[in-house]
């Protein structure tokens, strides 16, 4: 039986089934933790159906886009229940955010790589208390002591009268009991499921062409839609002509909306087809447009001022009019897209006091707000089917939900059934929503024996917290910890350090990117650091390992294994290579990697091999985090060589498909040793943290290479600058 199911088998097979679950309190980023989760009592909700046909299906909250949390979920949940593996199943959650909210969110979401840290608990109780409930009905059953039945492998049984049944015999009968208020948790000892690598529940479907993204749904009577956007940020319509594009064949309708030109078509070819023939007069009076290249030069003079202060320790950047050496360095870096290999896409139906939205939804509270309010109608009218999304990196999680809010208006516009609204690679590419440009300016100083001493670093960012609804929980003081994690906070005992924010206007749309802040603060402050202690004689882990705060020996951890995984010696060349070293905590997670690199023909890096070790807590699933690391190596190093947004003149952005925004090639692709250390902490991310170290990484054994430091990436534009 495939392991992805429609609702409607779901609910017929379970119907009648043992439903179970537990409810925990919010807990937001930023502020305390609350209760501890262990302690919390189980309540009966929709987390966990056991059917009658003995599946046991957990309904995730958390979207499924390759990073894991179907089958993640699912084991925590079977491993209290001990269920056979070949029994669960998983589907997404409706959008429901009394039930389902994310503990480290507030909102029923996904990010900030926090699907296993905050459901480790939550879905380890639904289990136990859905084992404890099954127990009881088999108990009263045969009339035996609750204490002598035991459950493995998804068989309940009686040693000493030889009864024994699957799941599905007491589904019924466990339903009508009441849950334990506080089930019992196994032993980590104990663990069957936790720890070993078990097959996805989703590869299945996805190899063979079952799994339904929001691109392969219809729906009877469904029109296809386009959009035309104005070619720069801020631009809206003036005046439309729509003659060429109705000629076209297949070509329904042409409508006017808030975010442009939307066609609509019995084929997404045909509404495709129709944007070309649009003829569109755009009023730009209120538009960005200016170049990166005014952009940069604005933000470069800011970070040579010292900014808002988002962190001082010692004397802050005072502590450099005592430093023997003083070394100073400015970094630059780019817009970057998310490039996800399934554009944004949704299909809306609306009915006349409710509506429905299939799409990728990443943050589904948010995603029903907006499409209610297009719509008029209340958040609880307004149905969220999340769909499997092909990627994100960040892209479907906007804090005000723009895309779902398009995709409301397009379909309310049209007004005649439901309509699928799909992006191109273009929209995609120049719509906006990139990782921010940055610069930073670093200062460092070394006393005479060549110890690090003082250290100050200024960003120059735009926010996109600043007014989200994001912005109360993340920003303190004018201070957006997004723009400044892992500089703020830096994990290195440097006595004397100031980091300073500047939070610069623009009108691009920005947002997170995969690892967000330490995208670009891994990489200025690892290759900053790489050359202090080359400055200072001292080798780049050694010299970090001496460097560690007293409480960041999990950090210091990984490094060390990173480098024995690598046979770490020193950047010392052979076969015309050179190694460079990075290690970031980012996300509650550690991680550390060495990159081997060489000149490539196009005399960029060539990177060959990555070595990388990872703490994460708890390993769930080891081949999920193995793949999340290699994936996050991928990511950022096609981003480090290639990836960049640029606005040329009248701020139009340059790139529109893979032709121009350049993208990593298998053959590119370097091998990836990872290491997991074995940890008994609570699990904390993997989606995210594997990306911050590369960067550096190839950028310090660039430098051991060539002599030269990149400080403007990627390193297309970097190497010759």
């Amino acid at each position: 039986m495939n392991a992805l199911t429609s609702r409607r088998e779901f609910m017929a097979r379970a119907g009648g089934g043992l439903v179970i679950g537990m409810m925990l309190p919010t807990l937001v980023r930023g502020q305390p933790a609350g209760p501890d989760l262990r302690a919390l009592p189980a309540q009966p909700n929709a987390f966990l159906k056991v059917g009658s046909d003995d599946t046991v299906t957990v309904i995730v909250k958390h979207i499924e886009f390759g990073q894991g949390p179907f089958t993640g979920l699912a084991t925590l949940a079977a491993e209290e229940l001990d269920a056979d593996w070949s029994q669960m199943r998983a589907e997404a959650a409706p959008a429901n955010q009394k039930l389902y909210a994310n503990l480290n969110m507030g909102v029923q979401g996904t990010g900030g790589s926090s699907a296993m840290a905050n459901s480790y608990y939550q879905m380890r109780k639904a289990g136990a208390s859905a084992r404890a409930m099954l127990v009881s009905a088999a108990a009263r059953e045969w009339g035996v002591p609750e204490a002598e039945v035991t459950v493995a492998k998804g068989v309940i049984a009686h040693r000493r009268t030889g009864k024994q049944a699957r799941f599905g015999a007491f589904a019924e009968a466990a339903a009508r009991l009441p849950p334990p208020p506080q089930p019992k948790l196994k032993d980590p000892a104990d663990f069957v499921l936790i720890g070993k690598t078990l097959p996805k529940l989703d590869t299945e479907a996805k190899s063979n062409g079952q799994a339904v993204f929001t691109c392969d749904l219809t729906r009877p009577g469904m029109t296809h839609s386009a959009i035309l956007h104005p070619p720069t940020f801020g631009a809206t319509v003036g005046a439309v002509d729509s003659r060429a594009a109705l000629a076209i064949p297949g070509v329904l309708g042409v409508r006017q909306v808030p975010q442009g030109v939307a066609v609509y078509a019995r084929s997404t070819y045909a509404a495709q087809k129709a944007l070309k023939a649009l003829k569109v007069t755009w009023s730009e009076a209120k538009a960005e447009q200016r170049s990166s290249e005014a952009m940069f030069t604005t933000y470069a003079a800011a970070a040579r001022t010292p900014g808002l202060q988002a962190e001082s320790r010692g004397q802050g950047s005072g502590g450099l009019a005592g430093a023997a050496r003083i070394f100073e360095a400015e970094y630059r870096f780019p817009y970057l897209a998310h490039a996800t290999m399934e554009p944004n896409d949704a299909v809306v139906e609306i009915g006349p006091d409710k509506a429905d939205i299939w799409m990728g939804s990443q943050i589904q509270t948010v995603d029903q707000q907006a499409v209610a309010g297009v719509l008029g109608l209340k958040p609880e009218q307004v149905s969220v089917h999340t769909m499997f999304a092909g990627g994100s990196f960040g892209r479907r999680a906007t804090p005000k939900s723009e895309f779902a809010a398009e995709a409301a208006a397009v379909a309310k516009a049209w007004g005649k059934g439901p309509v699928k609204h799909l992006w191109s690679r273009e929209n995609d590419i120049r719509g906006g929503f990139y990782r921010p440009m940055s610069v930073h300016r670093l200062r460092g100083g070394l006393d005479a024996a060549g110890k690090v001493v003082a250290w100050d670093q200024v960003i120059a960012i735009q926010s996109f917290i600043k007014g989200s609804p994001f912005e109360p929980m993340i920003m303190q003081g004018g201070v957006d910890s997004t723009a400044v994690e892992g500089a703020k906070g830096m994990p290195y005992d440097i006595p004397n350090l100031r980091v300073g924010q500047h939070l610069m206007a623009g009108g691009v749309p920005t947002l997170w990117w995969r690892s967000v802040g330490h995208t670009h603060t891994g990489y200025s402050v690892e290759t900053f650091l790489d050359r202090l202690l080359e400055w200072g004689g001292q080798d780049a882990v050694q010299g970090r390992l001496a460097m560690f705060s007293p409480e960041k020996a999990r950090l210091k951890a990984v490094l060390k294994k990173a480098a024995e995984m690598a046979d770490w010696s020193g950047p010392t060349g052979r076969d015309g290579r050179m190694r460079g070293v990075a290690a970031v905590e980012s996300f509650g997670s550690f991680v550390a990697q060495v990159a081997e690199v060489s000149r490539g023909a196009d005399g960029l890096p060539k990177v060959h091999k990555i070595w990388c070790a990872v703490d994460c807590g708890v390993a769930v699933n080891p081949d999920v985090i193995r793949a999340q690391m290699e994936g996050g190596v991928g990511y950022a190093l096609s981003a480090a060589l290639y990836s960049e947004i640029t606005l040329g003149q009248g701020g139009r952005v340059n790139e529109g498909n893979f032709d121009t925004y350049r993208s990593l090639r298998i053959a590119e692709m370097p091998q990836v040793e990872v290491e997991i250390i074995r940890s008994g902490a609570d699990p904390t991310g993997v989606g995210e943290p594997g990306v911050p170290p590369l960067a550096p990484a190839v950028g310090n054994a660039w430098r051991a290479l060539t002599g030269k430091p990149v400080r403007v990436l990627p390193f297309a534009r970097g190497v010759q600058a």
